[in-house]
């Protein structure tokens, strides 16, 4: 297996954005590298399973954007992935504008992919709204980006959310076209990458407001967990957010219409792996005066670890660029051969 995954390069991360895609992608890179033991213990293949993940940061410009919050959200996002548990020694952990081929490859796949394919693209619907004459050719052929970023290193599995299943379906149309028309049945250039859909990402809230999702953009820093909050601030946020007066219930049923107390129980079942009936079979019938204690505390447990390594990164620019150069130096080798391939298939002269 060879799977490829990208992330925006966003700044100020939250717990949201851990418990979503980052923590998935731990759990992915240490199960692929238990494989590859057993694997090597039993005598196997010399071909190892592989995880790729790249910082998004080409995509980013086909919306407007701040060139210093572009910067300086790829480096922390770089820190927090390693934070998390992202380990460059087993892991390929990049940035796209390091590995030109991505572009290159976007290019060469232009030819291929159809306007009408593209029109079709449900997000770019969404994003160019009413305006689409004032939009950015970036943000219409994006899809083609992504295409490129699993394409150039012949991805055998790509990870999906609802939302980006129809791109990857794309990415597969345009490899299988492209594979039609210029190689032999025997010898295609691309891999058709299949989707890997990830457990199901907790939905995080804020601690303000249990309708609306944690996010780094709300104005008030008391309705998020920061990765670099420290365990007193987390423990003060805590025991602040939003809650109701009545006491825990002990069924899963009794949480309708308590987002609040839905967010905080979500928080806790997503922190310890256990179910949220689980949770309330311990804490039902408790009120927050109980719960919210026992939380900070998880809360702490899990992140104090991730807030220290992060800080430590973010003040380390040497360490944060020499992981992502030695990554991108991997990642450039890696599609050296699928880019000539290209070239080649197209019957363009270097």
């Amino acid at each position: 297996m060879r799977v490829v995954s990208g992330i925006q390069p966003t700044g100020n991360l939250h717990l949201g954005n851990y418990l979503g895609a980052i923590r998935n992608w731990v759990r992915m890179q240490d199960e692929m590298e238990e494989d590859n033991r057993a694997q090597a213990a039993a005598g196997g293949s010399a071909d190892r399973n592989q995880c790729l993940f790249f910082l998004a940061d080409l995509h980013a410009i086909s919306l407007p954007h701040d060139p210093a919050e572009l910067r300086k959200g790829t480096l922390e996002m770089a820190a927090a992935l390693v934070a998390c548990g992202i380990d460059p020694q087993r892991s390929i952990l990049f940035n796209q504008a390091q590995v030109p081929a991505h572009a290159e490859l976007q290019w060469l796949l232009n030819g291929t992919a159809r306007m009408g394919w593209l029109n079709r693209m449900t997000q770019w619907k969404d994003k160019a709204g009413k305006n689409r004459e004032g939009q950015s050719v970036a943000l219409f052929a994006y899809p083609v980006l992504q295409a490129a970023d699993v394409l150039l290193y012949q991805a055998t599995h790509v990870p999906v959310g609802e939302d980006q299943k129809q791109h990857l379906e794309l990415a597969r149309d345009i490899a299988q076209k492209f594979n039609n028309d210029f190689a032999s049945e025997n010898a295609p250039v691309f891999t058709l990458p299949d989707p890997i859909v990830p457990p199901q990402a907790a939905r995080i809230m804020s601690l303000r407001d249990g309708s609306a999702k944690m996010s780094k953009s709300d104005p008030s820093d008391m309705s998020r967990i920061n990765l670099a909050d420290g365990a007193d601030e987390i423990m003060k946020k805590v025991k602040k957010a939003k809650t109701d007066p009545e006491p825990l219930p002990s069924e899963a049923e009794g949480l309708e219409g308590r987002p609040e107390a839905l967010n905080l129980v979500t928080i806790y079942a997503a922190l310890s792996d256990r179910s949220v009936e689980d949770i309330l079979g311990e804490f039902g019938g408790e009120g927050f005066g109980k719960f919210k204690p026992a939380l900070g505390e998880l809360l702490v447990e899990t992140l104090a670890p991730i807030s220290a390594r992060f800080t430590e990164l973010l003040n380390d620019r040497e360490a944060i660029d020499a992981i992502l150069a030695r990554g991108a130096a991997q990642a450039r080798d890696l599609a050296r051969p699928t880019l000539d391939a290209t070239y080649r298939a197209l019957g363009l002269v270097r």
